[in-house]
């Protein structure tokens, strides 16, 4: 049997053997590794890739240092930590016993005094890094381990490295820092200030999820949750317990308040505080002047909070009964869905952008239905004039439904007909359902279309099929029926960009088209004027920006995302924009330029791993472009075994699928690179001559880049101040460069930092 850990085994320092995995969370996941040099149990964590992506290896190792230095009791320490092969990791003591989380899971409701021990020592622990400006930020039960009767903290520090190091970006492409059912209203903004307080206010979530068995908020969505700690009263705790002093209610509820400032300053109050509870010492007129007006607002605000209970344990229990692509006897699961484009049926193809605009707005529609998983439109976009039996097009998205339909015109009026298909068989489902609408309300056409497929979804399904309302999206139906037009015919869509009045600015879909558009014009006609240039690259970025802000789903905002900031060097955000898009739909028509990006921009950031994955998914889904094998010669730069005669097979099939008029220069890049592999293998005299044939001329090679591969070639050679003399030449011809990916030396040039040469070229970019 093969191990399964034998590639980070391999990675990892010689004296750190994995032995299994021990969980996974958000930021790291976690295993359960032998440490042989001091012969002990260790418990080693490996940032997940896309956060590692975004901090950068000398950003998050300099942070975690701050961790390694705290010393309390109920903290616990970090041992060691590094960079195995681009997989960022540190080390921390195996603790036997159980994590808090653990616990809960077994006993709901802690015995009060039992809450207010681990409350009160992770207080002092908080205390404590405090006093050394260290905020935790992710205060929660998986996150406290109970051993021999105490409560020890872990992972101290860790999301203040993230924070620190790019949390920033993380937050852009959706990936927050904290957990939502204990983060306050200033983190969960992302505007607020995080401090001290911030960990209070988590800590007391803990506690009170201890008392009463769950947080003192939940909803269906992080987004949810997050408002609901901005907006919502704190729900009574003696309602769900009514053994819980009052003056221990008034202590949480103060720890909880939304304003920081209104909360205790320290924890080392609030852990006097709640040892004054345990004793009944807190006053009680202070306990009558806050109940008093707590009734007030919780009476008027309980119903709603008990209803919110019962929505979310019904949301969960939808969500459990969601099925995948296939049931256990093989067949197609009948709700994943795939709406087909619908076809036009006018005589002059006058409503296609109706038929396109209604297919694309009910794929949204659908997608919002929890117990459905719906193909996106990129996927059926293929298939748009496709003669295939329908059970083909089923099979090859795997889906067990599909939904077709038409548009036709009838005087002043529209005609849609619509159908359910059995993607197993390929033989109708129901009867066709049709209606008319008049042409000038196409809102009515396009909302009447999606309740109509709800209806017959949830005949056939033999279960509710409800309609969620929550996306922001455009109530004038001049906006929509333009939006859908200027799909159509792109190059007329500056009108619409112009028609800033017309447009709704919370429409996410409008939104992506402006600033796909600016972003466009930025690229084709940049304006002479640099700042008309860096204004329309700024708004284009705001645009897209905020339309996946709006709708995290919006796959092809997210990859033009990607694009724009690959475009000004922030190689993190592009990554993380491109793995966003990737995720959200791996069908897109630019799927190769992500996947290519997604590779070159983990290469540079030494994520090799990932960069690996990336390139062996691009070869497998698009074996034609020749970028998926460049993508294998660069890996044997760096992370694979040198193979000189692979590395010459490659560059024979690179030339082979370039079109002539690039495969001059593509040539001498990749030769180039064959020169790298070939130094690596030890072959110094070979890597020479090879050196010889790849450089290029002033016309092949205006920006000198060729000048640039062989320097690298040359560190590899270790022939350094020969490196150095062409990165000065290099630097000659494009003296705006900088020698820094993400804040840190491009890993290419490591070897060189040391070198006086290097350090005169890189100060002017450090």
């Amino acid at each position: 049997m093969t191990d399964p850990f034998a590639e980070l085994n391999a990675a990892l320092p010689d004296h750190y053997i994995i032995d299994r995995e021990l969980g996974r969370g958000g930021m790291a996941l976690v295993y359960l590794a032998r440490d042989t040099r001091h012969e002990r149990f260790v418990a080693l964590k490996t940032l997940r890739p896309e956060i590692a992506m975004a901090l950068g290896r000398e950003r998050f190792l300099r942070e975690i240092k701050l961790a390694a230095g705290l010393q309390h009791p109920n903290i616990l320490p970090v041992y060691d930590s590094g960079d195995a092969g681009g997989t960022l990791y540190y080390v921390m003591p195996y603790v036997e016993g159980e994590s808090l989380r653990d616990r809960l899971d077994r006993e709901p409701q802690l015995p009060v005094d039992d809450a207010l021990q681990i409350a009160k020592e992770v207080a002092e622990a908080l205390a404590y890094a405090h006093s050394h400006d260290v905020v935790h930020r992710d205060i929660k039960p998986e996150n406290i381990m109970l051993s021999g009767g105490h409560a020890i903290v872990t992972d101290f520090g860790i999301a203040r490295a993230v924070s620190a190091a790019g949390g920033d970006k993380l937050t852009q492409t959706g990936l927050a820092i904290g957990t939502p059912a204990y983060m306050p209203p200033e983190q969960a903004s992302g505007s607020g200030h995080v401090d001290r307080r911030s960990d209070i206010y988590s800590l007391a979530c803990v506690l009170y999820e201890t008392l009463a068995g769950q947080p003192p908020f939940t909803g269906p969505t992080a987004q949810a949750i997050m408002a609901r700690h901005s907006l919502d009263a704190v729900p009574r705790l003696k309602i769900v317990r009514d053994a819980i002093p009052d003056e221990l209610e008034v202590v949480i509820e103060r720890a909880l308040e939304k304003v920081p400032a209104d909360r205790y300053q320290t924890s080392g109050e609030f852990a006097k505080a709640l040892t004054a509870a345990s004793t009944g010492r807190v006053s009680r007129v202070t306990v009558g002047r806050r109940r008093s007006s707590y009734f007030v607002r919780k009476r008027r605000l309980l119903s709603i909070a008990l209803g919110a209970v019962v929505l979310v344990a019904a949301a969960w229990l939808i969500l459990g009964k969601r099925g995948s692509a296939t049931s256990a006897s093989g067949a197609l699961d009948p709700r994943r869905v795939a709406v087909l484009y619908f076809g036009d049926l006018s005589p002059d193809s006058s409503l296609r952008y109706l038929a396109d605009g209604l297919t694309e707005a009910l794929i949204d529609k659908l997608s919002q239905v929890r117990t459905l998983h719906v193909i996106s439109r990129n996927g059926v976009l293929p298939f748009r004039h496709s003669d295939l039996p329908r059970d083909s097009i089923a099979r090859a998205v795997g889906a067990g439904t599909l939904v077709e339909g038409s548009v036709d015109p009838v005087r002043d009026r529209v005609r849609v007909t619509v159908r359910l298909v059995d993607g197993s068989s390929g033989a109708d489902l129901l009867r066709r359902a049709s209606f008319e609408e008049p042409v000038g309300n196409l809102l009515l056409i396009r909302d009447t279309l999606a309740t109509e497929v709800a209806r017959v979804l949830r005949e056939q399904l033999g279960e509710e099929v409800r309609l969620r309302e929550e996306r922001a999206g455009t109530s004038s139906t001049e906006a929509w029926s333009l939006v859908q037009q200027s799909e159509r015919i792109r190059k007329d869509a500056d009108v619409l960009v112009q028609a800033n009045n017309v447009l709704d600015p919370q429409d996410p879909g409008a939104l992506e088209l402006r600033g796909t558009l600016r972003y466009r014009r930025w690229q084709l006609a940049r304006p002479p004027d640099p700042q008309q240039a860096s204004a329309l690259l700024d708004d284009a970025r705001r645009d897209l920006e905020q339309a996946t802000n709006i709708d995290p789903t919006l796959a092809s905002a997210f990859a033009t995302l990607s694009s724009l900031y690959y475009q000004t060097k922030d190689l993190q955000g592009a990554a993380l924009a491109a793995r966003r898009a990737y995720e959200e739909d791996a069908y897109l028509g630019n799927a190769p330029d992500i996947l290519y990006r997604l590779f070159f921009t983990s290469y540079d950031l030494d994520q090799q791993r990932q960069a690996q994955r990336w390139c062996e998914e691009g070869d497998r889904r698009f074996p034609r472009d020749f970028r998926f094998l460049e993508c294998q010669l660069y890996m044997m730069t760096r992370l694979e075994q040198p193979d000189v005669p692979r590395a010459w097979r490659l560059l024979a099939g690179i030339d082979s699928l370039v079109p002539a008029p690039r495969r001059g220069v593509i040539h001498l890049r990749e030769q180039m690179m064959v020169a790298a592999t070939i130094a690596r293998a030890g072959l110094k005299d070979s890597a020479h001559a090879v050196i010889e044939r790849s450089r290029g001329t002033p016309e092949l090679d205006p920006e000198q880049d060729l000048v640039a591969m062989e320097a690298f070639v040359r560190t590899l050679l270790g022939e350094q101040d020969e490196a150095i003399r062409l990165l000065q030449r290099y630097v000659a011809a494009n003296p705006e460069h900088s020698f820094r990916v993400g804040g840190d030396i491009f890993w290419w040039w490591w070897d060189l930092q040391k070198h006086p040469g290097f350090q005169a070229l890189a100060r002017p970019h450090s």
